[in-house]
């Protein structure tokens, strides 16, 4: 079955190893295009984050933004997602279709001029901060726990009035629900479980996953093993429990995968890059029919891009 990641790393790990090279065969990576291939991923979603070693400015983005096109995109494997219709364009062509994130707007500084520059290169998707507090909210991990700036809604209304989607993954609670508030659009979280089984900050409240449903939007739900449970090692089983819960809550329609590969340094048992993605498959199918474990690699998420892209 084809899949949908709807998060990674690569492009973050590019800007702090430079060494490293998509381009070329590089087993360094988690994510590379043999193993895209291996585990049938048609579409990944290629996040942008800043490292902290780098300055949080718009110049940075823009060559950061220069290093996807030159270091990710230019792999003949490869076929940017722009539009709705990309995503068939490039699977009809046999290719892997690109999309292109902002994990967090710490370094717009405010200024959407850079903004509406970032969508000329490819920018469809946004999270407005990651963990912590920018000018525009506060992340999930920032103490005084606060919503959106005042600019952080005009920050949300311009993602809307360009075709961004914004990404809830990394917002604090209140965040979330002025973001909810504020959005007239559909939004998503690209990588978060379910928090009434992993009680961590990154992860959704059942109010937040009804939320999303509500607004007819998806849940990436993520590899991240400190996310799915709080042993000291997390396996596939554990990510078809927060499978299950969202379901039970509604959900079967909204449920997709963003794995955070390349962003982890410890991987689920069995789920180490995209290749394993077949494993997945095999253990969703024995819980789930073929058509409902389709919806659940790429159907989803594909009726949710195609929709609002």
């Amino acid at each position: 079955m084809e899949v949908v990641d709807l998060h990674c790393d690569v492009v973050s790990k590019l800007l702090e190893h430079p060494e490293l090279s998509f381009i070329r065969p590089d087993e360094r990576l988690d994510v590379t295009v043999s193993r895209l291939r291996e585990g049938n991923v048609s579409l990944q979603v290629f996040a942008l984050f800043l490292p902290d070693s780098l300055p949080l400015q718009p110049e940075t983005l823009f060559r950061a933004a220069a290093l996807y096109e030159s270091g990710v995109l230019a792999h003949p494997d490869l076929h940017p997602v722009l539009r709705a219709d990309d995503i068939e364009q490039a699977r009809s062509s046999g290719k892997i279709g690109a999309l292109f994130s902002l994990e967090g707007a710490d370094a717009l500084q405010g200024h959407f001029w850079a903004l509406r520059l970032l969508r000329r290169l490819g920018v469809r998707l946004l999270g407005p901060t990651w963990n912590r507090a920018n000018w525009a909210c506060d992340g999930a991990m920032e103490p005084r726990g606060g919503g959106l700036t005042k600019q952080g809604k005009q920050l949300i209304a311009e993602c809307e009035s360009l075709g961004i989607i914004p990404d809830v993954s990394h917002l604090s609670e209140r965040g979330f629900w002025d973001l909810a508030d504020a959005a007239t659009r559909p939004f998503f979280a690209s990588h978060s479980n379910a928090y009434a089984l992993r009680a961590h900050a990154r992860n959704l409240t059942d109010d937040q996953i009804k939320a999303i449903i509500a607004v007819d939007g998806i849940i990436g739900v993520t590899f991240v093993p400190w996310f799915l449970t709080d042993r000291e090692s997390a396996k596939i089983d554990d990510v078809l429990r927060h499978v299950e819960h969202i379901c039970a809550l509604g959900g079967k329609q909204h449920l997709a995968f963003g794995s955070d590969f390349d962003g982890i340094d410890k991987h689920v048992r069995g789920l180490a890059h995209p290749g394993h993605y077949p494993e997945l498959a095999e253990a969703l199918l024995r819980r789930y029919t073929p058509d409902e474990t389709q919806l659940f690699l790429n159907g989803n998420a594909k009726r949710f891009l195609q929709k609002n892209l």
